[in-house]
């Protein structure tokens, strides 16, 4: 059985109790399956109900959508349905070891999750990369009536592929042959996970396309040839249309535009997402940056002529959200500084205020929910969790510092967020201006970008209890410990959440604790908790600990010269030795 008794009398509840909503269930068995997406290389990917790709979940606004999962996978498997608020639901959020234990190979596990929102996100595994082999899917809520209206739609899904397994690529990523901490580039980007995506237009319709990024590391330029867009939604909030050529998508970000077909069917056109090559370490000469797909007004029409992709200025920060919600003064200020390091493993992580995230041995919702009056304090998560505990309804602003070269989307799970200001340098609350107090109606969504060395400032409420992660949506990054947790209201959670006893069946297969603290003991007792490694003594900066790190591997590798040459030494010197002794032995025979 997938789903208690309780859980089937609160889908009934639910169901009964919503207007216009219905129980939508899908069967998702979690396989593998051999694929080659982009025409160039075989390998196994992550399917479900053998199919690659994996195809979209369609929802209605006050719908409750049930997922029941069988992993046939030889590994654990978790999913997160990313975006989704899950309000008094955060034990469906997803996340291993942060809201579930993962579940087990050849296990089962039912997610339920009321649908109060609406427009466009996706599903992903959140175990260990999963996602970059294939573990990823749409998921579209439709609106009751939507803001905006439309002749028909499309899903745009952007994503990169490699060629070789998510784990391996980690490996090589985290370890110390890589010292410059290089993210693994991509063999090739997709569009809808082909190379030859098609979308077959009729003249004078209306087309919403519903752009995800699914990627681990690429960002996308999107642009249509010989058509308008206008954008009306970012990370499932509707905003006031605003015409543009072509704007930039990072990894886990969400667009919706209308495009107004054209009136004759003479030329089809090119679909352009172009893969930003600032956030590749270095670019094969192999990998092509100019992802295509086509708009098809005939088949037997030709291409329009080839236009050059323009790439124009853009600020998700300008769009207005439809539903207006001011910005107030914050009751609290976190500033977060984002650093990617080599060490004191000698291994390359990532690290928010020098903390980086090591999952605990308790799922952190789970701790919550256990440990009573100490559950509002953040010692009993663990260090490495690095768990900031929220008072319930406080309006906190969330300063994150980019101190890497590179750029980084971050994501927060369970809110969408205000973007309230941009800077170029970093912020500092003793000596830096501060952001704006209040603004009439800021940008509001789930995945921002924060370019290198920049800061930016996103305000939110803590109007969700619940244990929610933050971090980089760059998967190799999350996998380096780019994270940290929040954990809102936790004394409320133990009776507010309606938690099915069968979800800690995965927890008891896996032999993981699922109560006490962040070691899964009672009180502050923290012996025997997991722990990740810490940045190296003293002030080296990043080029200082790479040439430390290969000034250590040029040593070793000399170090090993001297010791094969002495060995070789001592090797010819043993059969000098040994001739030595066989002519003395011929002599002694001679004279006898």
């Amino acid at each position: 059985m997938f789903a208690s008794v309780k859980s089937l009398a609160l889908l009934a509840a639910v169901a009964v109790g919503a207007a216009q909503a219905a129980v939508v269930t899908y069967n998702w068995n979690i396989t593998y399956v051999n694929v080659n997406p982009d025409g160039l290389f075989e390998r196994r990917a992550i399917g479900v109900n053998g199919q690659f790709p994996v195809p979209a979940i369609n929802v209605t606004l006050n719908d409750t959508l049930v997922i029941n999962v069988i992993n046939q996978l030889d590994t654990p498997t978790s999913l997160h349905t990313h975006g989704l608020f899950q309000t008094h639901n955060a034990q469906y959020d997803g996340p291993a070891m942060v809201t579930q234990c993962p579940i087990p190979a050849g296990a089962n596990f039912t997610y339920v999750i009321p649908i109060e929102q609406h427009g466009t996100y996706w599903i992903h595994g959140h175990y260990h990369g999963q996602y970059v082999d294939g573990l990823r899917a749409p998921v579209i809520i439709h609106n009751i009536n939507e803001t905006y209206k439309y002749d028909d739609e499309y899903t745009v899904i952007l994503a990169d592929w490699y060629h070789k397994q998510h784990q391996e690529l980690n490996d090589w990523y985290l370890s110390i042959y890589n010292p410059s901490g290089a993210e693994p580039v991509p063999d090739s980007g997709l569009i809808n996970q082909v190379s030859d995506a098609k979308f077959n237009f009729v003249p004078g319709k209306t087309y919403r396309l519903r752009i995800i990024n699914m990627s681990a590391l690429a960002m996308f330029h999107f642009h249509l040839a010989g058509h308008d867009m206008d954008i009306i939604e970012i990370d499932g909030i509707d905003v006031e249309p605003k015409r543009v050529t072509s704007f930039p998508v990072t990894a886990a970000q969400r667009y919706s535009v209308l495009v107004k077909a054209r009136n004759d069917t003479s030329l089809n056109y090119i679909m352009h997402a172009d893969m930003d090559p600032a956030m590749f370490d270095k670019i094969p000469p192999e990998l092509k940056l100019n992802i295509t797909g086509t708009i098809v007004y005939s088949p037997t029409a030709s291409l329009a002529p080839e236009e050059p992709s323009q790439w124009d200025a853009f600020d998700d920060g300008d769009l207005v959200p439809v539903v207006k919600q001011a910005s107030v003064k914050p009751d609290r200020q976190i500033v977060l500084d984002a650093v990617l390091e080599v060490l004191d493993d000698y291994s390359n992580k990532a690290m928010f205020n020098s903390i980086t995230y090591v999952p605990p041995k308790v799922p952190t919702l789970y701790t919550a929910m256990t440990v009573g009056n100490l559950s509002t304090n953040p010692d009993v998560y663990g260090k490495y969790a690095h768990a900031i505990v929220l008072k319930k309804n406080e309006m906190i602003e969330l300063v994150i510092n980019n101190k890497d070269p590179g750029n980084h989307p971050f994501h927060l799970h369970g809110h969408v967020f205000q973007i309230i200001g941009r800077r170029d340098t970093a912020y500092d609350p003793a000596t830096s201006e501060p952001f704006p107090e209040t603004a009439p109606n800021p940008a509001r969504r789930d995945t921002v970008l924060i370019p290198s060395d920049g800061a930016i400032s996103i305000r939110f409420r803590a109007d969700n209890p619940g244990v929610w992660l933050f971090h980089c949506h760059i998967e190799w990054h999350l996998e380096a410990g780019l994270a940290m947790t929040f954990v809102e209201a936790p004394e409320e959670l133990p009776s507010l959440l309606n938690i099915d006893p069968a979800i800690y069946d995965s927890c008891k297969a896996l032999g993981i604790p699922y109560s006490g603290n962040a070691a899964g003991k009672e009180g502050l007792d923290l012996e025997g908790a997991n722990l990740g490694p810490n940045p190296l003594p003293g002030t080296l900066g990043t080029k200082g600990i790479i040439a430390l790190v290969f000034t250590i591997i040029s040593a070793l590798l000399g170090l090993g010269a001297v010791i094969w040459y002495a060995q070789d030494d001592d090797a010819k010197l043993a059969a000098k030795r040994r001739e030595a002794k066989k002519a003395a032995r011929a002599a002694e025979e001679q004279d006898e």
